[in-house]
């Protein structure tokens, strides 16, 4: 990977699927993510859980259901319905492409009406050893804002950006509702300044 240190943020995230158009249409009615989602055409094969999932992070329950909504009426499947935990409120979704999107909130009450404002676009990678991801991150550049041992790494971005996370792959599976087994392509591509390449995990960056 070559390496810039200018800036090392997530400028966008490229999900690779088989109807461009579709995907498209789908993600601008659900979630409204602009530029900082994109799509491109893929045949590459994919089985299973592809090992990362797509987070977005709101105030509160209602802008949650907002979403939820939108994606299930525009053919997203529920992997988890959303409901109260005791870490806030959120449920899963699976879109028509295949990614999977987790909607949530630290808050468990609405505070004012429903918006369709999105506070944090998270990228969160399931990943085989989270210390060794981490390490490799740090050496390229990323700062570290959160850091739960070998469970949990979210590294610092700015809002306009997407911020990267990190999981165990089991536990990432398990977050998601679905099994951690899957083969073939991730079907994501980073995109990004810290230039082209592949992390310990396969998942490829690009400038």
């Amino acid at each position: 990977m070559n390496i810039s240190t200018a800036q090392t943020t997530i400028d966008a995230v490229t999900l690779e699927v088989s109807d461009p158009a579709a995907a498209a249409a789908f993600y601008d009615n659900a979630f409204g993510l602009g530029d900082r989602l994109r799509v491109r055409a893929t045949d590459a094969p994919t089985t299973g859980f592809r090992g990362f999932i797509l987070s977005l992070v709101v105030s509160q329950p209602s802008t949650v259901d907002s979403l939820v909504g939108s994606a299930i009426a525009g053919g997203a499947t529920t992997l988890k319905p959303a409901k109260k935990s005791f870490w806030g409120y959120g449920g899963v979704v699976q879109a028509p492409d295949g990614a999977i999107w987790k909607i949530a909130t630290s808050a468990k009450k609405d505070t004012g009406p429903a918006t369709r404002e999105i506070d944090d676009f998270v990228l969160l990678l399931g990943v085989d050893n989270v210390k060794a991801t981490k390490q490799f991150y740090v050496e390229h550049g990323l700062t570290v804002a959160k850091s739960f041992g070998s469970k949990y790494v979210e590294f610092d971005a700015p809002s306009s950006s997407v911020k990267l996370a990190l999981y165990g792959r089991k536990a990432a599976a398990k977050d998601a509702g679905v099994d951690p087994a899957g083969t073939g392509s991730h079907r994501l591509v980073i995109g990004g300044a810290l230039g082209a390449g592949a992390d310990l995990d396969g998942f490829a960056w690009e400038s």
